[in-house]
């Protein structure tokens, strides 16, 4: 008789375009250091969008590397918008210890930073991922996302990377 270790998984996974920020080491008391950041990902109309945080572990060695090639930039203020999947969704509640709402309970959403499918900064792309499979086009917008957002109309062939926008990693 065989037996199979196979296990199958359903995959609840998000897709969408946001605004990279606080890009980060975080260095758990239990278990590895990961890299870490925050996606303000837009939703709505896109002439009056509204923003949801994800604060999410940042998963897989060519989504560490895209991450990481982008901390100067966001560190620089600069904007830094990326086409992104994110997967593993979970809820953290805590309390706010300092500002307005100190002593209340939060929500935080959490994720793993699956695949970024294409960078912008400052409006300029500097990286889009080459389709895997035929007819996987990775979501590129084709208006700007808000008045002072980058403006996303020119095109890119696939997997183009302009790498002067952004730092190199190790």
């Amino acid at each position: 008789m065989t037996t199979s270790n196979n296990k199958s998984f359903f995959d609840l996974h998000i897709t969408g375009i946001g605004y990279l920020n606080r890009i980060r080491e975080v260095k758990p008391r239990n278990g590895d250091a990961f890299l870490a950041c925050d996606i303000a990902a837009l939703n709505g109309p896109s002439d009056k969008p509204q923003y949801c945080r994800f604060d999410v572990r940042v998963s897989g060695t060519e989504a560490q590397h895209l991450i990481r090639r982008c901390e100067d930039a966001v560190k620089a203020e600069r904007k830094v918008l990326i086409g992104f999947r994110l997967g593993d969704l979970w809820t953290d509640i805590f309390t706010y210890t300092k500002g307005k709402n100190e002593g209340k309970p939060g929500v935080s959403l959490k994720a793993r930073l699956l695949f970024v499918s294409w960078i912008k900064v400052d409006g300029e792309f500097v990286y889009k991922a080459e389709a895997k499979a035929a007819g996987e086009t990775p979501a590129v917008p084709s208006k700007p996302a808000t008045a002072t957002a980058p403006a996303a109309d020119a095109a890119v062939p696939s997997g183009t990377v302009e790498e002067p926008a952004l730092a190199e990693t190790a």
